[in-house]
């Protein structure tokens, strides 16, 4: 199933914009998340990629943004998203996304984890991403920050619970092949296949 055209903007309409009211504040809340939105979806990972998004797409932009002040800098548009309640902004995405998709009875949904790049920054650790991705239709359902004093997981149930999974089937790698996971997994009505290595040694053993 290929997501529906389905305008992202009522879905976000109720996030709190992080910063004061100043005269310095020159790009509204709306037009920042809707310029990263559209070019995340099309494949852009880095925020100086995104201001040349905007900047390539501005006139197409202006078709429904405001753009007052033109496009945000790439300074602008990682300050903003950086100081959104996180929690608030993955819910908001969340239930665009599977709006999107009008549920997910039938998909497979790939959770898997991944460092973002460039995030590392000395003996600051990087930042540990896991991602639940709608294989058929090559969607980003949700993503979870995994904190440096925990691990996948611990973070897997969290991601696993902003998803409605009912009727789908749910793929993990060995990290994720946990009696908790595969339990949280039934009762929401998903089926499963989880990746099965040494880190069960005796299931492992029983199996091969």
């Amino acid at each position: 199933m290929s997501p529906k055209l389905l305008d992202p903007r009522p879905y976000f309409a109720d996030l709190a914009d992080p910063r004061r009211e100043t005269r310095n504040k020159l790009h509204s809340l709306h037009d920042i998340l809707m310029i990263v939105l559209c070019a995340v979806l099309s494949g852009i990972e880095d925020w100086v990629g995104m201001e040349t998004f905007g900047k390539e797409k501005e006139a197409w932009l202006r078709t429904f943004l405001t753009l007052a002040n033109g496009i945000p800098s790439h300074d602008t548009l990682s300050d903003v998203i950086g100081r959104l309640n996180p929690d608030t902004f993955a819910e908001a995405f969340q239930a665009w996304a599977t709006a999107a998709l009008a549920g997910l009875s039938g998909e497979q949904v790939c959770v898997d984890g991944k460092t973002l790049r460039g995030s590392r920054d000395g003996a600051t650790p990087g930042v540990h991403l896991i991602s639940a991705f709608a294989s058929r239709a090559r969607w980003v359902l949700a993503q979870q920050t995994v904190g440096e004093k925990t691990n996948e997981i611990t973070a897997i149930p969290d991601l696993l619970g902003l998803l409605d999974l009912h009727g789908a089937t749910v793929s993990l790698d060995a990290m994720g092949c946990q009696k908790a996971i595969a339990r949280t997994l039934v009762a929401g009505g998903a089926d499963y296949v989880l990746a099965l290595k040494d880190n069960h040694p005796t299931l492992h053993a029983e199996v091969t």
